[in-house]
């Protein structure tokens, strides 16, 4: 996360919102602190797998559309798994 250029209380509040976003996106309920962890965690594997792409993101901006993206992907598995 730092080497994004977010330290961790941005990457809290980013990722609640990434997480937000993708909750409304996808039309789940999960609350708050799930939000959260879902931005969080779902930044780190969007960045991860897009910088095996060659693909970076840079910043705030950056770190919350790594966010959205990971956290949707998470969403989309623990619906499969579920169902």
């Amino acid at each position: 996360m730092e080497s994004a250029g977010v330290g961790w209380l941005a990457a809290i509040i980013i990722g609640g919102i990434a997480g937000w976003l993708a909750e409304m996106f996808m039309k789940s309920n999960m609350g708050v602190l799930m939000n959260i962890v879902l931005g969080i965690v779902g930044a780190a594997i969007a960045s991860a797998v897009f910088g095996m792409l060659g693909i970076s993101f840079g910043g705030w901006i950056g770190y919350l559309i790594a966010g959205f993206i990971g956290a949707c992907i998470l969403i989309a598995i623990v619906r499969a798994i579920r169902h």
